[in-house]
């Protein structure tokens, strides 16, 4: 059985020592997937230098903005959110039937499924170099992908050969997808850096704690609550950079907007460690080093905070079934049968992965078209 890590899914960001500010990005992932519950069967994301913009799911049917910034663009475009709501909602019809098609190709007849886009664009605002990228994955793993220098589909597995024979042949499709990753999608790019500059220009700096669960336990720094994404997090012993016993953790988002991420120390360390180890985190757009020098005596350990959680654990409940308890009794008292079954409306899509799309697949209007659709006009960038 595959694993699937949602979040590693929709928001890609690399640790790098060079910390430019300079290179902005413009990722959209779109999710399709069959029997996964409590996750839609349509979802869509896009994200500007890691920070999510839009968002659309067939729960809601609704595209959104998730930055009230993004909202300036109604002055150029006053329905861009409902035709964009409209097109999401013919995308999600659309990668119904491709997961049948991919399955098909599998021999797979059943099952938790999913079909994931990712495309986007980055623009460098110094050189003002651009590139784009499109990639499509099944149940996890890579299927296919386009090579924008050359303009040609690689099929990674066996069974999306078919689709990259298909797609090479769409030269006309193919040379508007060059023009869309060049021209279109860092033009997009560059409104809404514009848009947001005050926010995705602002630099915010870390917490930096010393955490070591057990006596034994690799020493962890961590660092939460900097943006932007751009960092570096690393330990020195006597000045030099420890590249040998340290694993570098995730970069997570906080629930603000901010970041966090890792850098464990598994190294045995020696009687006079406290003088010579430190830890040091570099963010984009900061001169300075936050520098934290190892010192026992602030180490936070687990101990206190696993005795607050059991603790927790038994209060809690109780409390809770104290305060509920009147309730439950008027609840049964008061019971009654359950309301009849709900039969949810079912739509067929008329484009998939082996068919010539009949209109076209975006995650923003008259956009990048995704799978086989033919542009009908330049417009701005969307999901695959």
């Amino acid at each position: 059985m595959w694993k699937m890590n949602l979040f590693g899914l929709f928001v890609v960001a690399v640790q790098i020592h060079s910390v430019t500010p300079v290179v902005h990005t413009l990722k959209y992932f779109t999710t399709s997937s069959s029997h996964i519950p409590n996750l839609p069967a349509y979802l869509l994301v896009g994200y500007v230098d890691d920070v999510q913009i839009v968002r659309y799911d067939s729960k809601s049917r609704k595209y959104e903005a998730k930055q009230d910034w993004m909202n300036k663009i109604t002055a150029d475009d006053p329905h861009y959110w409902e035709r964009s709501t409209e097109i999401s909602i013919g995308n999600e019809q659309r990668d119904k039937v491709s997961i049948e098609i991919v399955k098909d190709r599998f021999n797979q007849t059943g099952g938790v499924h999913m079909i994931q886009w990712m495309n986007g664009c980055e623009w460098d605002d110094e050189t003002d170099e651009v590139d784009g990228w499109e990639h499509l994955s099944y149940d996890g793993e890579d299927f296919i992908s386009l090579e924008l220098s050359t303009l040609r589909w690689i099929a990674v597995k066996p069974q999306a050969v078919v689709t990259k024979h298909k797609w090479d042949q769409q030269d006309a499709w193919n040379q508007y997808k060059k023009y869309y990753y060049t021209e279109i999608c860092p033009s997009y790019l560059k409104k809404y850096v514009s848009y947001g500059r005050d926010f995705l220009m602002r630099t915010e700096l870390p917490v930096v704690s010393l955490l070591q669960k057990t006596p034994s336990s690799p020493i962890t720094c961590h660092a939460s609550g900097f943006y932007p994404a751009a960092s570096a997090l690393f330990w020195r012993k006597d000045g030099e950079e420890l590249h040998e016993d340290v694993e570098m953790g995730e970069l997570l988002p906080n629930h603000d907007g901010t970041f966090q991420t890792t850098a464990h120390l598994k190294a045995e360390l020696p009687a006079d460690a406290e003088g010579r180890y430190e830890c040091v985190f570099q963010l984009s757009g900061v001169k300075d080093d936050l520098v934290t020098k190892l010192d026992r005596r602030s180490i936070l350990s687990n101990k206190e905070e696993e005795a607050t959680k059991m603790t927790l654990a038994v209060v809690v409940p109780l409390a809770l079934l104290a305060l509920l308890a009147p309730l439950l009794v008027l609840l049964v008292k008061r019971h009654k049968s359950p309301p009849a079954n709900y039969a949810p409306a079912s739509a067929v899509a008329d484009t998939e992965l082996t068919s010539e799309p009949a209109s076209k697949s975006v995650s923003e209007p008259d956009a990048e078209p995704a799978n086989e659709s033919v542009p009908e006009d330049d417009s701005e960038p969307g999901s695959s």
